[in-house]
């Protein structure tokens, strides 16, 4: 049995959807009682380092989550390093997808969406960066409807290994 399972979030610049889903989810497995490392990271990241949009952070604090973030651009060796790695959207888990080594990998990636048992098929989360708290709010929404999916593949997870 495992002793930790490692999630990386993967939106586009780390700044909104993958900041709100890490911290959320860091909740959730403290809240479970599962052991386990969060990331996440971005594929276009404007500067490493920066702080999360301040729009995510005031979300964030908002519903009791810490907000504190700095951005890092994905490479594809986190790809081997995690072990799930979830998309925010479609074209997120089509680019990491193709930038996977191998199919095993490639397996390992999900979209957000595909998490929600009530969604077929999933959903996309849609990029809040042009708007307002309202926009904001939806992706907290959207983001804590899949995570009982996502703790039940964490669990199995981990105890499986």
């Amino acid at each position: 049995m495992r002793d930790r399972y490692r999630v990386l979030f993967v939106c586009t610049g780390n700044t909104c959807r993958s900041v709100i889903a890490a911290h959320v989810l860091r909740r959730e497995l403290a809240d479970a009682g599962l052991a386990g490392e969060v990331a996440s990271a971005g594929l276009r990241v404007q500067a490493e380092g920066e702080s999360a949009d301040p729009r995510a952070q005031d979300v964030l604090r908002r519903h009791g989550y810490p907000s504190g973030h700095q951005t890092r651009q994905f490479q594809p060796p986190m790809l081997t390093g995690f072990d799930l790695v979830i998309g925010l959207d479609s074209m997120h888990v089509w680019v990491l997808r193709h930038a996977a080594p191998d199919p095993r990998t490639a397996a390992r990636v999900r979209l957000l969406g595909s998490f929600d048992t009530a969604a077929s098929g999933g959903w996309d989360v849609p990029d809040p960066v042009t708007g307002g708290p309202e926009d904001y709010e939806r992706v907290l929404a959207l983001v804590r409807s899949a995570m009982p999916g996502v703790i039940a593949t964490v669990q199995a997870g981990l105890a499986t290994s």
